[in-house]
């Protein structure tokens, strides 16, 4: 029998009118609570991708063994990363172009032969220096400038990747376990190159490997602890060389330099901000950022404002600006070349890096480039009147007018990329078209050569003005040597193998260098031009004849000799940085697009928030 309900009973059936209506309640609950958790789900998403949010991985190493600080921040102090979503910024990347059979298959082709290039030399430094820094690719065996750790490896890593050589790769990883950056023995740490080539390499290939590998940044933070004790000065202006040891105390009595390099300065904000985004570590953004914004203070206070001189005093304390000339009152150097390059190649970089949120980096670019065009830009006279540019130096004494030296260094090549990609992203269509005509007075110094190879350094004859330039062989000869005679100088011309419209060659060498090849593959990425591509070609075919060795490849002593003697070198960035600018020329766009990655200066791609 169905059970009797009481009318006076505490529990009473409920009504079908209630009971539909508490099922809708019920309905209309769950699906406001499913929305919102899919909104927070996405939330969520976005925050973990977008390279602002705190650490976006769990790490349980701590780096060992830690010495105390001498000059401790209070943690409230800490200058913060930005976390906020990136800005929008305009596209860098010309749209894919549509490509014939023909056209791919001959892509393809040079693609593999840089690829074949790279496994040369890579297999030359596992036979002979397999875990060491470099290899010597005549007579074999290596050489550890850099403590040891592996620079050659660590810096190829992302190369590797790039290339689809997975199993190196990872048979790289296996070896980079071994590597001990605390170094218990004790070495001298160069700041500078330490930082681009391995801690940028580090991340890059966390960032290039879609984050799969955890030992590269467990490596990554191992080192940037060490790194990090440059900054432990009384004003928190790095050490540029520094004694390290885990075991002695009084290796770590560093101080900054009353002569530094600027480029030192200026050229470790994007290794230590990616880092810190990636572990959610503020330390590492504030100790490259109290450096910048010294820069800053600074920058229109030099003796040609908006730029800094090539060689800063970094010892000041207690005063309004932790920076200044160590040649106050004598002639100081200006240059986009060595000394100075990154320190300005970073700007338009760390403001993508950093997703347009600190605006001072756009600041100090836009301050910068205008003088830098009015002092130090000229167009070289050539033979055939090509509309191209070039950046020289100056030397400035407080009071007087800025003096030329209308030299190109191969090291300065890395300005028509920058000023491309700084045209694209601060919609400067002037630096766009400057930055191309930069590039192709590199790319005129590799065509002027007998070897097809521009030498490391070299004077020009700087036109009158920008527009027009005939050629004029008397200035030539006038720029070779004003005080001598016509036959005298013809004679120079023979013995020292001068080009047209090359004055003097201060430096011969080729040293594997990318910095040309660096701008060609960004000019050709900007613009889809296939000049850029083939320029770039025609640069790899006389490089590789002229380089490669039984082992590898190396560096040779004199660009204007038809038979240059080979010289027993190979700097790591030779697989970093120049094989990986000629492979990334003949990829497809897609691989490391430049919308999503901004490369250091030692070719590194580091992921770019979204």
């Amino acid at each position: 029998m169905a059970p009797q309900w009481k009318s006076n009973s505490k529990f009473r059936p409920p009504s079908p009118s209630l009971s539909k209506f508490r099922t809708r309640a019920l309905s209309r609950k769950l699906t406001r609570g499913l929305i919102t958790g899919i909104l927070f789900l996405c939330l969520l998403f976005i925050l973990r991708h977008s390279g602002f949010a705190h650490s976006r991985y769990q790490f349980n190493y701590v780096p060992l063994p830690i010495h105390p600080e001498r000059y401790p921040l209070p943690p409230s102090t800490l200058i913060r990363l930005p976390r906020h979503r990136s800005k929008k910024f305009p596209k860098i990347q010309h749209p894919p172009t549509p490509e014939t059979p023909k056209s791919r298959k001959v892509r393809e082709g040079r693609l593999q032969e840089v690829k074949d290039a790279f496994l040369h030399s890579w297999k030359g430094y596992k036979q002979e220096a397999w875990g060491k820094d470099e290899l010597r690719p005549i007579q074999g065996g290596f050489k550890t400038p850099f403590c040891g750790w592996a620079a050659t490896m660590v810096d190829s890593l992302d190369t590797l990747w790039i290339m689809g050589l997975k199993e190196e790769f990872e048979i790289s990883l296996i070896e980079l376990r071994t590597v001990d950056f605390t170094n218990t023995k004790g070495c001298t740490i160069n700041l500078f190159e330490t930082t681009i080539r391995h801690l940028g390499g580090l991340l890059a290939a966390f960032d290039i490997s879609g984050g799969k590998y955890y030992v590269l940044v467990e490596k990554a933070v191992e080192l940037a602890e060490v790194l990090y004790t440059a900054f432990d000065t009384p004003n928190r202006m790095p050490s540029p060389h520094y004694l390290w040891s885990a075991t002695d105390e009084f290796a770590h009595n560093h101080m900054p330099s009353q002569s530094v390099v600027l480029a030192v300065l200026g050229s470790l904000q994007l290794e230590f901000t990616r880092l810190a985004q990636i572990t959610g570590n503020d330390k590492y953004f504030d100790a490259v950022q109290r450096v910048m914004n010294e820069l800053e203070k600074w920058q229109d206070k030099t003796v040609l404002p908006g730029m800094w001189p090539a060689m800063v005093d970094a010892t000041k304390y207690n005063q309004s600006i932790s920076l200044g000339s160590p040649y106050e009152g004598r002639d100081e150097m200006f240059t986009l070349g060595a000394l100075a390059d990154s320190t300005y190649e970073y700007l338009p970089k760390q403001h993508m890096l950093l997703g347009g949120q600190v605006k001072s980096y756009r600041n100090m670019y836009e301050k910068f480039i205008p003088v830098a065009k009015k002092h130090l830009m000229f167009r070289p006279m050539t033979v055939t009147d090509e509309d191209i540019l070039i950046f020289g130096t100056v030397r400035v004494q407080l009071g007087e007018e800025p003096r030329l030296t209308p030299e190109l260094q191969h090291l300065a090549c890395f300005t028509g990329g920058m000023l491309a990609i700084a045209g694209r992203i601060f919609n400067r269509p002037e630096d766009v078209e400057d930055g191309a005509k930069l590039a192709d007075g590199c790319v005129w110094a590799y065509r002027n050569t007998v070897t097809g190879i521009m030498p490391e350094t070299f004077t020009a004859i700087p036109c009158e003005n920008r527009t027009s330039c005939t050629w004029d062989r008397q200035k030539w000869y006038q720029g070779i040597d004003a005080m001598a005679g016509e036959s005298e100088i013809r004679e120079t011309i023979t013995m020292k193998k001068l080009s047209p419209g090359f004055a003097r060659i201060q430096d011969g060498r080729y040293l594997l260098r990318p910095e040309a090849i660096e701008s060609v593959f960004i000019l050709y990425r900007i613009t889809g031009d296939r000049y850029w591509a083939d320029s770039g070609w025609n640069m790899f075919k006389a490089i590789q004849a002229q380089t490669e060795t039984k082992l590898a490849h190396s560096a040779i002593d004199n660009v204007l000799s038809g038979a240059p003697n080979q010289v027993d070198e190979m700097e790591s960035f030779w697989l970093a940085e120049t094989l990986k600018y000629f492979y990334l020329l003949f990829s497809e766009t897609s691989v490391v697009n430049l919308d999503e990655y901004v490369l250091n200066t030692e070719a590194h791609p580091l992921r770019r928030p979204k």
